[in-house]
């Protein structure tokens, strides 16, 4: 699905990843794990093409998509919704979500794909008319999540999700993440607690300081001692 084979990235002259590789398979659902300031962003914004990697290339689906314009990769399939969740303050809930059915034609109609948002996220219901400026901070990630459903993409790029979230509305986004992987697309989840990865992860990658240093099963981190030293604080 998606394969980014040693991208090196620097912003205004410093280096922020390091020969940075990991792949994503079909239906696989991959978590980013990293500190803030390690990389996680600007990884998800390097795969969208809003920044153009200094050597290193990704590849979406077979397709060189490195030097790719953000439209054209949003086209493509690939939907992105960011930590700041991104969503346009000044038009509705519901303005927010169907423009996304107009940037992307699918197999599934702007009608079936609106409808599916709201199914996913049914607390939007009843918030159609509400503008951004207007919501609290768990709505906006979930509408900023909902909008790029709305793409009906291929893989999803979710940025901090749970980050800010009180546990309760926690619960119900990760739970509408969940419902999202059941209908097909393949994810990434960038986070930067582990204790917020969700239990349905198929594979993990640790990146510290811009570079990958560890790449395998959730299970697996418990072994590595240097590895929670980087992401749960423990000696």
């Amino acid at each position: 699905m998606l394969s980014i084979d040693a991208i090196d990235v620097s912003i205004k002259a410093s280096i922020i990843l390091r020969s940075v590789s990991l792949e994503v398979r079909e239906g696989e659902v991959v978590c980013l794990i990293g500190r803030n300031g390690a990389g996680k962003t600007t990884t998800l914004r390097t795969i969208m093409g809003y920044l153009k990697p200094d050597k290193g290339v990704i590849h979406f689906r077979g397709m060189d998509i490195t030097n790719k314009k953000a439209y054209e990769i949003s086209r493509m399939g690939i939907g992105y919704a960011p930590e700041d969740s991104g969503i346009f303050p000044d038009l509705t809930v519901q303005e927010n979500i169907e423009i996304s059915t107009w940037t992307r034609a699918t197999s599934r109609s702007e009608e079936e794909r609106t409808k599916l948002a709201y199914e996913v996220f049914s607390v939007l219901k009843n918030l159609k008319n509400r503008k951004g400026t207007h919501m609290s901070g768990g709505e906006r990630k979930m509408l900023s999540i909902a909008r790029a459903l709305a793409l009906n993409p291929e893989l999803f790029l979710l940025d901090e999700p749970f980050e800010g979230l009180s546990p309760a509305i926690l619960t119900q986004v990760a739970k509408s993440i969940q419902e999202i992987t059941k209908i097909g697309p393949s994810m990434i989840i960038c986070e930067s607690n582990i204790y917020n990865v969700p239990d349905f992860t198929d594979r993990l990658y640790v990146i510290e300081r811009g570079a990958i240093v560890f790449s395998g099963k959730l299970e697996e981190v418990a072994k590595q001692k240097e590895i929670l030293r980087i992401i749960a604080g423990t000696i």
